[in-house]
C-alpha cells in the first residue's frame, strides 16, 4: 500500500505535469500576437537604440512584430515592474540596464523583486567606462591619480549623471576600491557630466567611451584607464583598471533581455535563440557598435548568476556610500 505521504507527492506531481501541459498546450505555435518591448527610458539614449535596432530582426524571425514600448519613469521601475506583473506567456519582454535591474533594489522600496519576479533570458551588450580626467590635473596613470587624492583628501572633485546613476556607482566602487575620498558632484546627465570635467569645474569623471573619445583625442579630456575586463577596441592603447593595479575590478554597463518569472521554459529559449542570431547579424553589429556597444550575450543561467553578482556589489556600495535616491 502506498504510504500517504507518497500519493500526496505522486498527487502533486501529478498536477504539475497536468497544469505545464496546459499551460504548453495554450502557447500554440508561439508567438500568437505582437510581442511588446519595454524600455526603462523615453527615446533616445542606447536603450531605445538597442530596442530600435533590434526589433524588425525578431519580428521578421518570430514572424509578429515587435513592438517598441518606452516606458521612462522611477529610474526604469516603472518598466521594470509592468514586465515583472505581466502574464508569463512571452509576450511581454524587459530591455533591463545594468543598474536598473541591480541597483535600483538598494535605492528604491519596490513593491516588486527584480529577482524573483524577473527572468533572465540573455545578456545582449555590454560597455565599459573612461576615466577622464580635465587636463590641468597633475596626473597621467590612475596610480598617479590615487596619490594625488591621498595627498589632498577630499580636494578633488568628480562629477556624475546624477545620485544613483551608473556613473555615479561605478566611480564609487573604483573609490572604495582605490581607498581614497573625492566630492561627489552631481549633473543632470552623463553628458553635463563629461561637460563638467571638460570645462574644469570638476577634476575627475566616469564617462562613456563612446561620448569621450573624440575629446581625448583633440587632448581636452585627459584618459587615464577603461573599466572593463578587456582592453577596449575604441582605445586600444589605454589600460584596464586591472592592469593599473586593480586585478579583478570591473565597471561594466549592460542590457538584456528578461521576462515574468514563471515564463514556460520553452518561450524563453526561442526568444533567447532568436535574440543572439540578431545581434549578430552583421548590420546589426555595426549599428550597435556606433551606439558604443559590444554584443556579449549569455545563457540565462549565466545572466542570471551576473544579477545576483552585481545585485550585491552594488548593494554594498551604496549602502557603504550611504547614497540615497533623489
Amino acid at each position: 500500500m502506498i504510504e500517504l505521504k507518497h500519493l500526496k507527492f505522486l498527487l502533486m506531481a501529478a498536477a504539475v505535469c497536468s497544469a505545464t501541459a496546459v499551460f504548453a498546450a495554450s502557447i500554440p505555435g508561439y508567438p500568437t500576437r505582437p510581442i511588446r518591448l519595454l524600455l526603462p527610458f523615453a527615446p533616445g539614449g542606447s536603450a531605445d537604440a538597442i530596442g530600435r535596432i533590434i526589433s524588425p530582426k525578431l519580428s521578421e524571425a518570430m514572424g509578429q512584430q515587435w513592438v517598441v514600448d518606452n516606458r521612462g519613469g522611477a529610474a526604469g521601475n516603472i518598466a521594470a515592474e509592468t514586465v515583472a506583473r505581466a502574464a508569463p506567456d512571452g509576450h511581454t519582454v524587459f530591455l533591463g540596464l545594468s543598474t536598473v535591474v541591480t541597483a535600483n533594489p538598494a535605492l528604491y522600496k519596490l513593491s516588486f523583486s527584480m529577482e524573483q519576479d524577473l527572468q533572465a533570458v540573455t545578456m545582449l551588450t555590454i560597455s565599459q567606462y573612461i576615466l577622464v580626467l580635465n587636463p590641468s590635473v597633475p596626473a597621467d596613470s590612475v596610480k598617479e591619480l590615487i596619490a594625488l587624492a591621498k595627498q589632498k583628501p577630499r580636494s578633488l572633485n568628480y562629477s556624475s549623471g546624477g545620485i544613483g546613476s551608473p556613473l555615479h556607482l561605478a566611480a564609487e566602487l573604483f573609490q572604495k576600491r582605490a581607498g581614497i575620498e573625492m566630492v561627489h558632484v552631481p549633473y543632470k546627465s552623463g553628458g553635463a557630466s563629461a561637460a563638467a570635467v571638460l570645462s574644469g569645474e570638476t577634476q575627475f569623471g566616469v564617462s562613456s567611451i563612446a561620448s569621450s573619445m573624440q575629446l581625448v583625442k583633440a587632448g581636452r579630456l585627459k584618459a587615464i584607464a577603461t573599466t572593463g575586463l578587456r582592453r577596449s577596441q575604441v582605445a586600444p592603447d589605454l589600460p584596464t583598471l586591472a592592469e593599473s593595479g586593480f586585478p579583478g575590478l570591473e565597471v561594466s554597463s549592460w542590457y538584456g533581455l528578461l521576462v515574468p518569472s514563471g515564463t514556460f521554459p520553452s518561450i524563453v529559449q526561442r526568444i533567447r535563440n532568436e535574440a543572439i542570431k540578431a545581434v549578430q547579424v552583421p548590420e546589426v553589429l555595426q549599428a550597435l557598435a556606433g551606439q558604443g556597444l559590444q554584443v556579449e550575450t549569455s545563457t540565462p543561467q549565466e545572466f542570471a548568476a551576473r544579477i545576483r553578482s552585481d545585485t550585491k556589489t552594488w548593494a554594498e556600495i551604496i549602502k557603504s556610500a550611504g547614497i540615497k535616491a533623489e
